[in-house]
């Protein structure tokens, strides 16, 4: 599969069910193992379709998007961190709307083409996610 935004945040931009406000939700960022789940955008909708022992790090330990913006219909943000990343080699990073409860926690975008860097396996190290100058995603 190549990037692109799941299926189910396509529905809620346009204005079915309930919206993930990129500005003002917490959005969060985890890489994903898909040796032991792979994210399918066309049918997983909520954070809880992707496995536990997939997940790197635990939802708890995923950094938050910091410093937010959306401009003419692209979204970016400032550079993320993963703070003393340990767990399996991953090969996806994806954003989340994270609500505090998993089957209401909406996927929003899966990346699994990178220019450099993946498959990445943590070390315990810190890990910098640098977005694209040109933005996140666009609608």
């Amino acid at each position: 599969m190549a990037n692109a935004l799941f299926t189910s945040y396509k529905v809620l931009m346009l204005g079915s069910g309930t919206l993930a406000d990129y500005n003002d939700d917490t959005i969060k960022a985890m890489f994903v193992d898909h040796a032991d789940d792979t994210p399918v955008a066309a049918t997983d909708d909520n954070i809880d379709d992707i496995l536990s022992a997939a997940r790197v790090p635990a939802i708890a330990s995923c950094p938050t998007l910091g410093t937010k913006t959306t401009t003419s219909g692209t979204a970016d943000a400032a550079d993320s961190t993963f703070t003393s990343l340990s767990g399996d080699q991953v090969e996806s990073l994806i954003l989340f709307k994270d609500t505090g409860t998993e089957s209401t926690s909406s996927l929003m975008v899966f990346f699994d083409t990178f220019a450099s860097g993946m498959p990445l396996t943590p070390n315990g190290g810190n890990v910098t996610v640098q977005w694209n100058a040109s933005g996140i995603f666009s609608l």
